[in-house]
């Protein structure tokens, strides 16, 4: 961060700045001092163990990255996100990171916020209207196409599976969903999918799967578009006695999307048999870090970057940096063309949570 080269009146206003936001309400943390800038950071929601993840990376980064920091929590409720971008404006923020489930309501917000001149960066989904300075998150339709071609190759073409969507008011869930349908229907034609909408609700999901395990006690795939799936099907899969190692013929297999320790730890055991793991610590670290880029009057253009991603324009006015976010298996095996490393991989940062 460079010294600041202001006036020692402008220094004493800008610690009576930080000295009142650090007395406003809806934060975790409070500002600490007038020469590190004051971000905001909102979180979805604290019910699953990816998003708690991301919860606890983000004050690591931020100190690394010389931030001072305001949270809340919007609890996957959209006026709720508004509300909070409405205390972080009065709180004096220099910038705001937030992750919107509804990426079609937030348009308004980020219009307001966009006339403040107050840079966005939306972590995980992409709004489907307006601008902000970045997206980051990994691209969604390569975890679609990464189970398709997991399930199509391990039952050899042929069967019958059942893909847990998350919420189609997401662009995750809509960017998953249809490239898992595209890549089924291109490359696995007999393959026959159950798509059932769940709008990211564990207990739906387990429901859901039990009915078409019922009426298709054939299904040989399950396809979870992340990890807020994993304990219900688990439980389901073993009270119909299915929850059987891989190499047993009623076996079920299972992709899942997140990368959670727990996943891990169920494809050791032979419990599921794949994920993608998406990066819950690289999340926080590039959202605040493009937001000091922001602040700081950086600006990015599309192409490869130094960390193992790639800039995308999306549309005019919106980059998404799209973060590696790799297949995970137990042998580490290449499945459809896609390679794989294995669970127990301790560059996953599944591995390296204390």
């Amino acid at each position: 961060m460079r010294p600041r080269t202001a006036l020692s009146s402008a220094v004493s206003a800008l610690a009576a700045l930080a000295l009142l936001s650090a007395c406003g309400s809806g934060s975790t943390t409070a500002a600490s001092s007038s020469d590190k800038p004051l971000v905001g950071v909102d979180y979805p929601r604290s019910d699953t163990d990816f998003w708690n993840s991301y919860i606890k990376y983000t004050p690591q980064y931020a100190k690394e990255l010389g931030l001072d920091l305001k949270t809340t929590n919007s609890q996957n409720d959209v006026a709720k996100l508004t509300a909070n971008a409405q205390t972080f404006i009065s709180q004096g923020v220099k910038g705001i990171a937030m992750a919107p489930q509804d990426t079609a309501a937030i348009a308004p917000t980020l219009a307001q916020l966009e006339a403040k001149k107050i840079p966005v960066v939306t972590v995980d989904t992409r709004p489907d209207t307006g601008k902000v300075f970045m997206v980051v998150r990994a691209d969604n339709r390569a975890y679609g196409e990464k189970a398709c071609q997991y399930l199509g190759t391990k039952l050899g073409g042929k069967g019958k599976v059942v893909m847990l969507q998350g919420g189609l008011d997401s662009i995750n869930g809509r960017d998953r969903t249809e490239a898992f349908n595209e890549c089924m229907k291109k490359h696995y034609p007999d393959i026959k999918v159950f798509g059932e909408a769940t709008n990211w609700d564990g207990a739906v999901a387990a429901q859901k799967l039990q009915t078409d395990l019922t009426a298709h006690p054939d299904i040989k795939g399950i396809y979870m578009q992340s990890s807020f799936a994993l304990s219900g099907t688990l439980q389901v899969l073993q009270q119909r006695g299915l929850l059987v190692d891989p190499k047993d013929k009623k076996h079920v297999f299972v992709v899942s999307n997140d990368g959670i320790p727990e996943e891990l730890k169920s494809i050791a055991a032979g419990k599921i048999d794949a994920t993608v793991s998406q990066p819950a610590d690289l999340y926080a670290k590039y959202a605040l870090y493009y937001l000091k880029a922001a602040i700081d009057g950086k600006t990015f253009k599309p192409g490869k970057t130094d960390h193992d991603s790639t800039i995308i324009q999306v549309r005019d006015g919106l980059l998404e940096d799209q973060l590696s976010a790799p297949l995970v298996t137990a042998d580490g095996g290449t499945y459809g063309g896609v390679p794989s490393v294995k669970s127990d991989d301790k560059s996953l940062w599944g591995n390296n949570l204390g």
